[in-house]
Formats: structure tokens, sequence, C-alpha cells
């Protein structure tokens, strides 16, 4: 049985600044020690959010109170370049992001989200700008992604987004998590290994 599948992703954004915010800005590294990604969300930014030396919050989006609860991650050029740590959307959506619209993302980043049903969706600069401009002028203005017609609609706003054709069929047919398709097969591939000479 697939899950249920990821046609509408609504919710107030935060605008992230900066461009190739790689995947060690995101989760650093020293926080992957951990068994299970459990608890991850809290040291999501974790260098860019506290200060390294007094430990107190910095001026970070994330940070402001009138961001608080936002679901949708608004940023720039190449999101989630560097090392292929799946931590990285793991604490993403710990931290309670559901969807991140982007001018583009670094591959391996992109499947890793798409894997655990968090949409990535990207557009022009242009369109990421003015996005960024209308959540930062009114952090209360509901944002929602529609991979049905590939539109962003924040007020009024509007504008055309793209992602790949596999990541969105996966999505909007509920079949993205690989282990959750093992699992609902098992006597499918049961039955298929017992036809295979060399398969004991």
């Amino acid at each position: 049985m697939a899950i249920t599948p990821i046609t509408q992703v609504s919710g107030t954004a935060v605008p992230i600044p900066g461009a190739d915010i790689d995947t060690d800005r995101i989760i650093p590294a020293r926080f992957m020690k951990c068994v299970t990604f459990d608890g991850l969300g809290e040291f999501a930014f974790y260098d860019v959010r506290f200060d390294p030396v007094t430990g107190e919050k910095t001026e970070h989006p994330l940070n402001e109170e009138r961001f608080k609860g936002a679901s949708i991650l608004v940023a720039g050029i190449n999101f989630g370049c560097g090392s292929s740590r799946e931590h990285a959307p793991q604490s993403l959506t710990k931290y309670g992001f559901t969807a991140i619209i982007a001018e583009s993302f670094a591959e391996i980043f992109y499947g890793n989200s798409t894997t655990l049903g968090l949409p990535c969706v990207s557009s022009t600069k242009e369109n990421i700008d003015a996005l960024k401009a209308a959540c930062s002028a009114d952090p209360t203005l509901e944002v929602t992604i529609d991979l049905n017609a590939m539109t962003v609609t924040a007020g009024d706003l509007s504008f055309a987004v793209e992602m790949p054709d596999s990541a969105r069929h996966a999505l909007l047919s509920g079949r993205y998590d690989p282990i959750k398709e093992l699992i609902d097969n098992q006597e499918k591939i049961q039955a298929t290994a017992a036809l295979l000479s060399y398969v004991s």
C-alpha cells in the first residue's frame, strides 16, 4: 500500500540568506553521532543560529519570532551542496519543514529529500527574490506549493516552479519511500526469488 500522496503543501515560509548552503551548514558534522535521526531538528543551521563564542542566538531568520512555526524554507542557488549526508534533510524535516523552494538544489540532497517526502521545487532568482520579499514583509503570508499545477502561490504572487518528473511522480503517487516499497511487496519479492535458481 502506497504512502499518502503529496499533491500540495501549504504553510508560512522563512527566507534563508546566502547561496551554496552546504550540508555542513544545514547540520554540522559533530551532531551526526546519533544512532537515529530523532532530535536532529534542534541542531539544524546550529552554527549560524548561535554565536560560536558566546553561544547566544544570532540574527539568523530562524531565530526571529516572526518566522516561528514556518514550515516552508525559501533559499537561493545550489542549496544542499557539499557532502551527501542524509542527516541534512532529516534535520530539516525534524525541525518542522515540509517543503523547500530554491533557485536550485544539489542532486544528492534533492534525492535524499524526496525519499523523505520533502518536496523541493525550484524557480528563477527573480521569483525567489520576490517570494523572500513577500514573506519578509508579511511572515503570516500563506505559501502554497501545488505539485499538480507546478506553481507556488503566496497572496497576489504566483509563479511556475520545476522539479524532475521522477520526483514529482513519486510524490504525487505516494511512492517516494523505497524502504516502504520493499516492505509492502515482501510477498512478491519472495515469490520472484523462489523462481531464481541462484537464490537459495
